[in-house]
């Protein structure tokens, strides 16, 4: 059974699922290609059948998820021309939502986006996988949060949702002590009230995490370059 711990346990049960194998994709525990069942994922998440057809239906219209053509669900593959679509989509939306961020966050959420970044670091120097790609995800998050802007925060998430499974295996690979960030670069210009300067760091980040990305799916074939 997966364990999400940031899930609230109130929620109904449709949504908890629906969080659950959102965090399952998004996290890379379906890897790109990989076919979900149903019943499995009824063991997997010891649920009931309703709320994991949901959940599927849901995530499939946000694109996490894709139906083929003999009917099977699965997480859909990269091809190149997707992956630059994701990085011309993520280096508009994200550099905004750093400036709007830096224009509104507290010092105390300036320290806490601090400490997020200190355990990425741990993370990093642990080699430790799914730590490093949880709190990735939480430092952009936070940003994203901070920034108040519902539309673009929701468009950012889609974004990561395609995005993680390839992550994923990328890092599961390689490890994570050759992935480079801008996050210091952003908390020290949010620091310094530089709203612009926030928006390049977080467009540097996005630049290099997904070079990295194209250049290790290449040279493995893990992505379908048309």
């Amino acid at each position: 059974m997966i364990e999400c711990d940031d899930i609230p346990t109130k929620l109904p049960a449709h949504e908890i699922v629906y969080r659950q194998m959102r965090e399952m994709v998004l996290f890379g525990h379906l890897i790109p290609g990989q076919p979900v069942t149903i019943q499995g994922l009824v063991e997997e998440l010891d649920c009931g059948m309703t709320p994991v057809r949901e959940a599927l239906r849901r995530l499939t219209a946000e694109g996490a998820l894709v139906a083929t053509a003999n009917r099977r669900v699965c997480v859909p593959e990269l091809n190149s021309d997707q992956l630059s679509q994701l990085t011309f989509a993520r280096n508009k939306v994200e550099p905004e939502l750093a400036i709007r961020a830096a224009k509104l966050i507290t010092p105390a959420q300036i320290e806490e986006l601090q400490s997020i970044d200190d355990a990425l670091d741990q993370a990093i120097t642990n080699e430790d996988v799914a730590a490093y790609l949880r709190l990735n995800y939480q430092f952009h998050r936070h940003i994203h949060e901070v920034a108040n802007a519902e539309i673009l925060s929701s468009v950012a998430q889609a974004l990561w949702l395609r995005i993680g499974p390839s992550l994923r295996i990328v890092c599961g690979q390689y490890g994570t002590l050759n992935l480079p960030d801008k996050h210091q670069e952003t908390i020290d210009a949010m620091r310094a009230g530089d709203a612009r300067a926030a928006g390049r760091a977080i467009r540097d980040d996005v630049e290099q995490g997904h070079g990295q990305l194209r250049r290790s799916l290449r040279q493995d074939n893990l992505i379908k370059f048309a």
